[in-house]
């Protein structure tokens, strides 16, 4: 067997929490007392000793109402060695943050810290558009969170420009940025995909959206009845 080709596809030795392995896969470097929320069913591999959980009950309700679709329940992962995780092969973004907050689709979350906070919060300047309000996931605290996207994601700065995003493509963005709604009427057959009016969510202010070149990841936010 030629070692040569193997080695191309081997996993680089990481000094960092979480790493990307060749877009598509996360490398967790776990620790005992480090815990780690991921989605049920990520896991492609592990070595050392890890056990897996389901996540607690309170935790498991709040996250698991923005993270739909097949696949959608979260587990917690203890031990120690390296973990695993991918997700259809969509590609893996990684970042950390630092005494911070992140609003995400629910569907995009692949892992988190347990150590940070997760919660369900109401997203401001869209409730005139919705008739009831919408809400998303808010992540806040200091740890390290990885999503992932359906093909290379793009990150785009809101503070140089007013930018707007099709909810659909809509991964994350900065907690406290300035939001609102705009309808497209007269392109709505060019603008999005479907029929009907087109939507736009605009982003203002200090902080990056993250939007990933695909409309086909389950539902981006939830109604609030």
């Amino acid at each position: 067997m030629d070692s040569q080709m193997l080695s191309a596809h081997r996993v680089a030795p990481t000094a960092t929490r979480m790493a990307v392995h060749s877009a598509k896969t996360l490398k967790v470097t776990m620790v005992t007392g480090q815990d780690l929320l991921a989605k049920a069913g990520s896991m492609i591999a592990y070595d050392g000793y890890v056990q897996f959980d389901a996540a607690p009950g309170s935790l498991r309700r709040t996250a698991e109402e923005m993270v739909t679709g097949e696949g959608g329940r979260l587990m917690m992962c203890r031990g120690d060695g390296h973990l695993y995780l991918a997700d259809y092969g969509g590609d893996v973004m990684v970042m950390h943050l630092s005494d911070e907050a992140l609003s995400v689709n629910g569907a995009t979350l692949l892992a988190c810290d347990a150590s940070l906070q997760l919660s369900i919060e109401p997203v401001k300047g869209l409730a005139k558009f919705s008739g009831s309000g919408l809400t998303n996931l808010v992540i806040r605290g200091t740890g390290w969170v990885a999503l992932v996207s359906r093909g290379v994601p793009v990150v785009l700065d809101c503070a140089e420009r007013e930018t707007y995003v099709d909810p659909d493509a809509l991964i994350a963005w900065t907690n406290g940025l300035e939001m609102k709604a705009r309808r497209t009427i007269k392109a709505s057959a060019l603008i999005g995909r479907g029929s009907g009016e087109a939507m736009q969510i605009g982003f203002k202010g200090q902080g990056f959206v993250v939007v990933q070149p695909s409309e086909d990841t389950g539902d981006r936010f939830k109604i609030r009845g």
